[in-house]
């Protein structure tokens, strides 16, 4: 277990120094999960040891919001005075992920489908 936190710190680490070298947009553990999942590709399977961190680690996930349920209470007036642009926001991005899976899915099976013919 203590070398599956290894890997993953060591991803992580490894994200943070790409994105601050080469001053990329976007946050450096995004690029540590994209390290991660192409180790987990190469090796075929998730090691014992870094299955088991992962789970302890999701295991906590829930107090990760507490932070951000503190900051919609103490920031109120602020979300509520661009309360309807924030709404637009989620329902449109939540419309646009739907509509973009569904069709991905589609492509997907349909190209199944041919291939099993």
């Amino acid at each position: 277990m203590l070398f599956g936190f290894l890997v993953l710190l060591v991803c992580q680490f490894c994200g943070e120094i790409i994105v601050r070298y080469l001053d990329l947009p976007f946050p450096s553990p995004v690029v540590g999960m994209v390290i991660l999942l192409a180790g987990l590709i190469m090796h075929g399977e998730v090691p014992k040891g870094i299955r088991q961190a992962s789970e302890g680690l999701l295991s906590y996930l829930a107090l990760l919001f507490v932070p951000a349920g503190v900051g919609l209470m103490v920031h109120y007036q602020l979300i509520a005075a661009d309360g309807l642009t924030i709404l637009t926001a989620l329902i449109l991005s939540t419309a646009i992920t739907l509509l973009v899976t569904g069709v991905i899915l589609d492509r997907l099976a349909k190209n199944k489908i041919t291939q099993e013919q």
